[in-house]
């Protein structure tokens, strides 16, 4: 029998039940969407996050879900991809939730705020815990899906032209920190600079902030800030655990299909795991080399770190009292942060201290 005379006589379902389903019944349109980085393209890692995601998309659609990636920039402003994913100007957006707190502190709750999760526990809230529920909700009021889009991982401090011996180096302390961390730091008498990472050795070569920070050794070394700041701290008690997203603007999300949804949720949590086994990969040599180059390190005095931890709790209190957006989110946030540091007291704190004292 010719397959059309088949396919008449028995009708979709007896092909189907047939195995020899025709084209029109998998077929899925060809779609074609750009992505708008906040990073710079030398930053392999962080915006490479984005070339992971893009990829894993385009192979598990054979090809027919296109995503172009473009570096900071290039689109628009590293800082203005919130507002593009928003209006549809691009369909996607890879960037750092915290650069956004200006429009409201809750976006600092999806990536990092000082003392908060680290990474294994910011993936726990946001897959296990209500991380998810709740940033959604708040995302939603600017045409925002969110999925997570890498960690790096605890940071490091930062580079200084001197190195901080007490609190008082911090006052009027110029410093390129990345978005709500800057808050704390005015509190303990610095002056934040929230300057994109392709601008920041510029500043320091000029003077024109006196230290920055921004992820840890393999990508600082990317960007040479050891040959203009010397003093490297550690630990960045801003960045315990930042998480990257992936904005997706909400009618351009909707419109996809249920297996290209599935798809996108695969390819982002695949992303995610990748930044993470990078950055974990790469930092040691790379800390090893700058080091070997005349790095000098220097661990945050216990005056800076207590100072730090009470300014912090006392910001969160206030911030809950006047936006009944951040309260929602951060009660749940802290609440989970407390079971979390219970647990990891005994776990991975206890393996960890013991094996950093071995000879290996």
């Amino acid at each position: 029998m010719e397959r059309r005379s088949f396919v008449r006589s028995a009708g979709i379902a007896g092909v189907l039940a047939a195995g020899t389903a025709p084209a029109i019944v998998h077929a899925q349109a060809n779609i074609r969407w750009r992505l708008a980085s906040s990073f710079p393209k030398a930053l392999d890692t962080i915006y490479g996050a984005a070339d992971v995601f893009s990829k894993q998309v385009a192979a598990m659609t054979g090809g027919k879900f296109q995503i172009s990636v473009h570096a900071g920039g290039e689109l628009m402003p590293p800082f203005g991809v919130v507002d593009g994913v928003q209006n549809g100007t691009v369909e996607m957006a890879h960037t750092a939730p915290y650069y956004f707190f200006g429009k409201d502190e809750t976006f600092a709750l999806g990536c990092a705020i000082p003392f908060g999760l680290n990474s294994r526990q910011m993936t726990a809230w946001y897959y296990e815990g209500n991380g998810e529920k709740l940033m959604r909700e708040f995302y939603a009021k600017y045409n925002i899906v969110n999925f997570p889009g890498g960690n790096t991982g605890a940071q490091m401090g930062g580079w200084y032209r001197k190195p901080v011996t007490s609190m008082a180096d911090m006052k009027g302390l110029k410093m390129r920190i990345g978005g709500f961390a800057g808050k704390v730091l005015e509190r303990l008498g610095g002056v934040p600079q929230n300057i994109p990472g392709g601008e920041i050795y510029q500043a320091l070569e000029k003077g024109t902030i006196d230290a920055a920070e921004w992820v840890g050794p393999y990508d600082d070394q990317k960007l040479g800030f050891n040959k203009v700041a010397p003093h490297y701290a550690y630990p960045g008690w801003w960045e315990g655990g930042p998480q990257l997203d992936f904005f997706i603007n909400q009618k351009a999300y909707d419109g996809l299909s249920a297996e290209y949804k599935a798809i996108v949720t695969a390819a982002a949590a695949y992303a995610h795991v990748d930044m993470q086994a990078k950055y974990d990969g790469r930092n040691p040599a790379a800390l090893r080399s700058l080091v070997s180059g005349g790095t000098k390190l220097f661990r945050f005095p216990k005056d800076v770190m207590e100072a730090a931890f009470k300014e912090s709790m006392a910001l969160y209190s206030e911030i809950s009292a006047k936006n009944p957006n951040w309260k929602k989110v951060y009660d749940d946030y802290s609440k989970f942060r407390s079971e979390q540091n219970l647990w990891f007291r005994f776990a991975e704190a206890g393996f960890d201290d013991f094996m950093q004292q071995q000879k290996l």
